[in-house]
């Protein structure tokens, strides 16, 4: 049953376009925001709270800064960190957002289970 339901999900997320992911923030809960949301009829989905393994940043984007030895303190060390930032190549990019799906899959999986469990 689980298996099924994870399979159509995964099924209904790869096809359904584009689905933006987003906190609570105020500027992303602002009117206007929402109304120009609505004009693009994109699926919205509000990020769970406390769940920082699901944040792209968290898990795909930092662990590429922590390369570097030491905070940009000066401007030259913020431009080389830009400059990389900006050589990565679109399939890091892509592999971040191929984890995110595989991460809210893991985590819907574990909500399914603990509501199964509750109600048997």
């Amino acid at each position: 049953m689980i298996n099924q339901t994870l399979q159509c999900l995964q099924r209904a997320i790869l096809i359904s376009g584009v689905v933006l992911i987003h906190d609570n923030a105020r500027p992303h809960n602002a009117v206007v925001t929402q109304q120009l949301l609505e004009q693009f009829k994109w699926d919205l989905s509000v990020h769970p709270a406390y769940s920082p393994d699901l944040m792209t940043s968290d898990f795909h984007l930092f662990p590429e800064l922590k390369n570097w030895p030491k905070p940009p303190k000066n401007e030259e060390n913020q431009s080389k960190i830009k400059a990389h930032l900006t050589s990565l190549v679109g399939t890091f990019f892509e592999d971040g957002i191929g984890n995110l799906v595989h991460r809210y899959v893991n985590a819907l999986c574990r909500k399914v289970i603990m509501f199964e469990h509750n109600f048997q």
